[in-house]
């Protein structure tokens, strides 16, 4: 696919950023509980922490809905994220729990979704684990065993019986979620908390969070908020304060693109008829969707690691785009000729263990990673876990499942996703893809659809 007239923004696509930023802070301040950090789970902790009547501050460095929580593909995943064969030997203990977090999380949002009308496109079609070659579909078919082993749930069947596009082998549905606009959930979410009791500081980044005494202070440009409970909400950003346990979130960069609008014949011809999101099982996964303005978004297929903090604002790699741009084009040929419209990029946090943690550092600074490229119900579900446990001194399940007193993490995961190793496994995918067939299958799915025309 053509990237020459390619837009680059650091933003998102989805959407426009909001025409009613609210101030920076601006002086001090005291209050009951901070929320440092403006994304889904920042939004969601504050906004929960309004309506349980707790004195609470958000604080966002740009607008709430900036980050991770608008850059995404916006799939609505009710299934752990990762490569669960080896998270099942990794953490055999807390697959369980995050099997049947990942269901409670997705079943969250679409109550968000619908207890705040926001409209975001949602349609419950189900995340596909799509395979592209024999070899991948039984892979898929391996990693279905053992999400059923540890209670979750889902339908394998064949391209046709999942209403996957040419191209495709067949897959794995998830029995909860879908798809939906990513920019116009984090807009609703915003919406409905500047309208709680929550006191909102946007354009306010966050410098410093430390304790004094009992009290916690965080300092920003104009001004200190001191706080008798903080919750961290920065995903990966957090690691530029001391505060922060060490190793809790390693940077990646990644990226999502879009094609321009393409005619609904054109797109009829794939035989996408179920329309759900596909997330292949590349060990870098690459997932496709359809959107509501006839327009298919990809992402991530390769992963830049970040370095050091603060974390650089940055545009996407041309080079990155056009690879993946040439992954489209291979996937569905008969699209070659349209041109990519607009790429962005972000960065997201990976947890020691590739499964969402929640902590507390003392008695009264909280925190959440819960991102792992697979996030988007996740995070927000956590930190509303999180919310209720800063008020009431009670567990839930789900989040007793993930807790951990850690003053630091191993630095198991930093080592591995090195720049080298990355590129290698972006490597090896891309040796699967040519020795297992995929490319010639799409190309046959292409020739026999030309013959059906015919």
């Amino acid at each position: 696919m053509r990237t020459d007239s390619t837009k680059y923004t650091g933003f998102t696509g989805w959407i426009d950023p909001p025409d009613d930023v609210r101030p920076a802070l601006d002086g001090d301040l005291t209050c009951g509980i901070a929320v440092v950090g403006g994304g889904m789970g920042g939004m969601a902790a504050a906004l929960r922490l309004a309506e349980r009547g707790q004195d609470v501050v958000l604080l966002e460095a740009e607008f709430c809905g900036y980050g991770s929580a608008s850059r995404n593909g916006g799939q609505i995943a009710g299934a752990p994220g990762g490569d669960l064969r080896m998270l099942s030997l990794q953490s055999p203990r807390k697959m369980p729990v995050m099997a049947r977090l990942a269901e409670h999380a997705g079943r969250y949002v679409e109550d968000l979704i619908k207890t705040h009308d926001i409209d975001c496109d949602y349609v419950a079609n189900g995340l596909v684990w799509g395979a592209v070659s024999p070899l991948m579909m039984l892979r898929v078919r391996t990693q279905a065993a053992i999400l059923r082993a540890f209670g979750g749930g889902g339908t394998v069947g064949s391209r046709e019986e999942l209403g996957l596009p040419a191209g495709f082998v067949g897959g794995m549905r998830e029995s909860i979620g879908g798809m939906l606009n990513p920019g116009k959930l984090a807009r609703g979410v915003r919406r409905a908390l500047l309208a709680s009791s929550a006191r909102v500081f946007e354009r306010t980044r966050v410098s410093d969070v430390r304790r004094t005494g009992g009290i916690v202070e965080i300092t920003t440009p104009h001004g200190t908020v001191r706080a008798d409970k903080v919750l961290l909400a920065t995903s990966v950003y957090g690691g530029e304060w001391d505060i922060t346990p060490k190793n809790l979130a390693t940077p990646l960069y990644v990226i999502e693109i879009e094609s321009e609008p393409i005619a609904p014949e054109r797109l009829a011809a794939l035989d996408w008829t179920s329309r759900s999101g596909i997330i292949t099982q590349h060990q870098l996964m690459t997932h496709y969707r359809l959107t509501e303005r006839n327009t298919i978004v990809c992402g991530v297929r390769t992963a830049q690691r970040g370095r050091t903090y603060p974390l650089p604002d940055r545009v996407p790699d041309p080079d990155v785009v056009r690879d993946m741009g040439k992954d489209l084009a291979h996937r569905f040929p008969s699209l070659s000729d349209v041109s990519i419209e607009r790429a962005w990029g972000g960065w997201i946090g990976i947890s020691p263990d590739w499964l969402s943690v929640a902590g507390q550092v003392g008695d009264n600074v909280f925190y959440a990673m819960a991102c792992n490229g697979h996030g988007l119900c996740q995070v927000p579900y956590v930190t509303h876990q999180l919310a209720d446990y800063i008020v009431d001194g009670e567990m839930s399940d789900d989040l007793a499942g993930i807790w951990s007193d850690a003053p630091k993490y191993s630095p198991s995961m930093s080592l591995l996703l090195q720049p080298f190793v990355l590129r290698a496994v972006w490597g090896l995918d891309r040796f699967n893809d040519f020795f297992n067939g995929s490319r010639t299958l799409a190309r046959r799915a292409l020739r026999r659809a030309g013959r059906g025309a015919s």
